[in-house]
């Protein structure tokens, strides 16, 4: 999966807030996300990160 610093991803599970949008704020082996909807941040191993995503940024651009 190619995913860089800033993409915006949708995770198969909605935050609590409401929102399925995360943003990519930091990279390496793990990958940390920040909610677009409350700002909450969450830090995830790259392996639990590819396993949540539903869709990278690149398909939310088309779709819209």
């Amino acid at each position: 999966m190619e995913i860089s610093l800033g993409d915006v991803v949708r995770l198969k599970k909605r935050h609590p807030c409401g929102s399925y949008e995360w943003q990519v704020v930091r990279m390496g082996a793990d990958i940390r996300i920040k909610c677009r909807g409350c700002n909450h941040t969450v830090l995830l191993e790259r392996r639990e990160f590819e396993r949540r995503v539903k869709l990278p940024s690149k398909a939310l651009v088309k779709s819209k």
